[in-house]
């Protein structure tokens, strides 16, 4: 435990909408710190807007700390309006589905079904992956304008996690050009050994990239007998809650063949 960090914590969790503004004094005594420690740490979250000095002696919550209930909040709808869906999902294709949302160079798994034939018995909720290994990561990379893409790389890399994970650009590169001509993206034993994925974006009403999701099995047949049947649902999945978080396509899909699943929708719409 990093004591620096939870100090800080604490001085922000003693704002509310009854305190907006404390003192230095009184941000001391409360937790019982001295004034200098307590000066420096406000000088830090003051340096990265989680803290603003106002008129006086005063302290308030910054503008940063808007920024990320605004992503706690779009994660929150993100997992509530797929769940039922991500549900549907896994019903149909008896293997595990998981909800992602893009969290800087990487993934992160906000929602999950998993299936009974899953070799860990744990949930994936919570965990991060790379971008460029899996295909929720690959599918949001798909997503994105290339010159992102190319930052992404420089700043993350390309780091192997099994023999089959893609660490030459120019592969990388492809591979993405594959994904946005098909509609979706296809991780193969990239990021695990013996996991085999099939993934697409979900976008908002502004049509931005801002998670994916995806169906998992340990059975190779995942991307290859079974992938004609299984991808088409996977994107009409990614399509459905990007419609249910206010995206309008300008075309029509390229993926639109998920009759099993479209009957239920057509029934909740009516």
């Amino acid at each position: 435990m990093i004591q620096s960090i939870i100090k800080a914590v604490q001085i922000m969790k003693l704002f509310s909408s009854g305190e907006p503004r404390l003192t230095l004094g009184e941000i001391s005594a409360r937790l019982g710190i001295p004034k200098s420690t307590a000066h420096n740490i406000l000088k830090t979250l003051i340096s990265e807007g989680f803290i603003e000095k106002v008129e006086g002696d005063a302290y308030a919550l910054g503008t940063a700390i808007i920024a990320l209930t605004q992503g706690v909040r779009v994660n929150v709808e993100l997992r509530d309006r797929a769940a039922p869906l991500v549900r549907e999902l896994a019903d149909l294709c008896r293997e595990s589905v998981y909800l992602t949302v893009r969290d800087g160079d990487a993934v992160l798994y906000i929602y999950a079904v998993e299936s009974s034939r899953r070799l860990l018995a744990r949930t994936a909720v919570g965990d991060r992956a790379p971008l460029h290994c899996t295909a929720v990561g690959k599918s949001i990379l798909a997503a994105l304008p290339p010159e992102e893409v190319e930052q992404i790389i420089t700043r993350a890399g390309l780091p192997a996690f099994t023999p089959h994970t893609l660490t030459d650009p120019d592969v990388l590169r492809a591979d993405l050009e594959q994904t946005r001509q098909r509609g979706y993206a296809i991780d193969n034993q990239e990021h695990e050994v013996r996991t085999f994925c099939l993934g697409a974006a979900v976008l908002d009403g502004q049509g931005h990239v801002i998670g994916a999701c995806s169906v998992s099995g340990a059975d190779r047949e995942l991307i290859g007998r079974r992938r004609d049947a299984l991808a088409p649902q996977v994107v009409a999945t990614a399509q459905e809650i990007s419609r249910r978080m206010g995206y309008v396509p300008a075309t029509p899909a390229r993926v639109v063949d998920a009759p099993r699943l479209s009957k239920r929708r057509q029934a909740a719409a009516d």
